[in-house]
């Protein structure tokens, strides 16, 4: 086995509708496919974003975190989305990246996330 990537990254939703409206028109994330139960949205990188409401399927509604969308410059993302209404704290300067911890229409942790430049590491000696 030769695990490659990651195709998809799924949070789940109570409302589809207004998860979508959130993901699409809030932070403007490219909306691939959508149908009954979920949607998904394709990101510049070739990775995938999915909303899913597990309703249908009789599964509880679990809060999701975990995920960092990548942005350019953390502290210009955060001034935008607050001017949209997001409420988000200030970005974290952490010693590999910078990120800003906030909340979706839905309750599930959004974080938005700039990585610092690293020196090249030898893995070899771990």
């Amino acid at each position: 086995m030769n695990i490659t990537g990651i195709d998809v990254h799924t949070y789940m939703v109570k409302d589809l509708s207004r998860a979508v409206a959130f993901y699409r028109d809030v932070l403007q994330l490219p909306l691939a496919t959508i149908g009954e139960n979920g949607a998904e949205f394709e990101l510049a990188d070739g990775s995938a974003f999915e909303l899913w409401n597990p309703a249908e399927a009789n599964w509880p509604w679990e809060r999701g975190n975990g995920i960092m969308f990548a942005v350019a410059d953390a502290r210009e993302a955060v001034a935008e989305l607050r001017s949209r209404g997001v409420t988000i704290g200030d970005p974290i300067d952490d010693t590999m990246c910078f990120m800003a911890i906030g909340e979706d229409s839905e309750g599930n942790q959004l974080v938005i996330h700039q990585r610092k430049p690293q020196p090249e590491l030898n893995v070899r000696g771990l």
